[in-house]
């Protein structure tokens, strides 16, 4: 498996792969061999999520202070609202409901088979590994935490090396809630994230870039792991003819302006029925200047992670310029501190990257589309995405867009709220993602079902079909086959 991040400088202090694996394999089979001593109980669980959730509240506004030393400014009010209450309000859910979602479920028994009866447990999978990014770190790092615990899982956590104040911050939050056999923080660069990968845990969480997770889970495969992945790509907003274009642009804007738009399910491209792009243009402009009436001194302004991601887009738009795409910037920018302004690209040749791949930053390219018919096509003849977006009044129009695309979730009339959803699965399909999570459907992620069939001692239908095989034995072969 090639490095996770490949770009990272090698060190000859570094220890060998063999070392990081074995130190690794270490912690792994201790996890391994405290939880078969003990599977954590109810009580144990609402316990540990009851600590979880206190120790996070005491440090937000330490971990608000890192993530603004890490992306070099991000705004607090985007820390404390998706980054501090989405895991709270995780916690505060899974803790209401666990009781219900831990009962053995009784399903019906094969009327052949009565008096026995049929139950299924839901039973911990064992170690789980999540390896979490940089962009969202405290929300996507303990939100899969949450689930794997309150499942009765063990825990291995491998934060993104890209922003170490917070991951660091993480290791002793982890630290002062839980004993290391039950989870624990591991730190390091791409070297321990490779090997991390490659360790035989009974299930691994993935979220990042669908590139960096075919890598892991080819790793993964290697130990037959089981793998979710929650990836990316490119998810497209449709901004119908009949939609409120002002409402809209507010909407889009503010889900592609938060977190200086490095976020999976922002909205990556535009698709614009009729003759509006012009229009949309100019409400988008209204919408960022009234979000940040400060320009670029604004406290809400978030920075790209990295001089790397910076560069990146502004080499894409660039690119995109020469190949004749028009640039409207329509927000504040200051190359200084890598915030980028938002910036339209309005007719770019589909071979350029902003058209390409998945953007992860402040730029929002606009199709012209015929006709809702035609924008469903554009979706279709690309690879799964994430979310989709659509901004349109006729309730025909939304059934036939939800039912002829396949995204990973939708909104309707409005961009990454989708995600805040408890109640709601979230996850991609195909190169967007494997499998979902968030309240319940983390719960069944990170669970284990064992079917248990019980017969009564004194009575059994079997007896009546052993061999050898007589008369009520074709009896019942006729009574089912038929």
């Amino acid at each position: 498996m090639t490095p996770l991040h490949p770009s990272l400088s090698e060190s000859a202090s570094r220890p060998s792969a063999d070392e990081l694996l074995a130190g690794l394999w270490q912690r792994l089979v201790s996890m391994q061999a405290a939880q078969r001593v003990r599977l954590p109980d109810y009580a144990q669980r609402m316990d540990d999520l009851a600590r979880l959730r206190v120790a996070l509240r005491d440090r937000l506004d330490a971990f608000a202070d890192a993530a603004h030393a890490d992306f070099g400014q991000r705004s607090r009010h985007e820390t404390l609202l998706a980054d501090g209450m989405t895991v709270l309000s995780e916690i505060d859910h899974t803790r209401a409901h666990l009781r219900e979602w831990m009962r053995p479920e009784r399903v019906p028994t094969s009327a052949m088979h009565w008096p026995g009866r049929n139950e299924v447990r839901k039973l911990p999978l064992g170690v789980v590994g999540v390896l979490s990014p940089w962009n969202y770190p405290v929300n996507l790092a303990l939100i899969p935490l949450v689930g794997a615990i309150g499942a009765g899982n063990h825990v291995l956590l491998k934060p993104s090396e890209h922003v170490p104040r917070t991951a660091a911050l993480l290791k002793d939050l982890i630290a002062s809630v839980f004993p290391s056999e039950r989870a624990d923080v591991v730190l390091g660069d791409a070297s321990v994230a490779q090997a991390f990968a490659s360790l035989p845990f009974d299930h691994l969480f993935f979220t990042g870039s669908t590139d960096v997770g075919r890598k892991v889970m080819a790793a993964a495969a290697a130990n037959l792991v089981p793998v979710t992945l929650e990836l990316g790509g490119k998810s497209p907003a449709f901004v119908s003819r009949n939609c409120d274009l002002e409402e809209a642009a507010r909407r889009i804007a503010q889900g592609k302006c938060f977190n200086g738009g490095q976020t999976c399910i922002a909205a990556d491209y535009l698709l614009v029925e009729g003759d509006r792009i012009e229009e949309l243009v100019a409400a988008l402009k209204r919408s960022v200047a009234a979000y940040f009436p400060q320009g670029s001194k604004a406290p809400d302004l978030t920075s790209m992670v990295s001089v790397a991601q910076f560069e990146r887009l502004r080499t894409w738009l660039a690119e995109a310029k020469a190949a004749g795409a028009r640039l409207v910037e329509i927000g504040p920018g200051d190359a200084a501190r890598r915030v980028l302004p938002l910036t339209v690209v309005i007719d770019a040749p589909e071979d350029t990257e902003v058209m390409r791949s998945e953007l992860f930053g402040p730029v929002l390219p606009l199709v012209r589309v015929a006709d809702a018919a035609a924008a469903i096509d554009y979706v279709n003849a690309r690879p799964h995405p994430l979310a989709l977006y659509l901004f349109e009044r006729d309730a025909r129009r939304i059934e036939e867009f939800l039912a002829r695309t396949t995204v990973g979730s939708a909104a309707i009339n409005d961009t990454l709220v989708q995600f805040a959803q408890r109640g709601l699965p979230f996850g991609g399909v195909g190169a967007s993602g494997l499998g979902q999570y968030h309240g319940r459907y983390s719960f069944e992620t990170f669970s284990r079902r064992l079917p248990i069939f019980r017969q009564p001692a004194a009575f059994g239908t079997t007896r009546f079909a052993r061999p050898p095989y007589r008369r009520l034995a074709d009896w019942l072969v006729r009574l089912t086959v038929r």
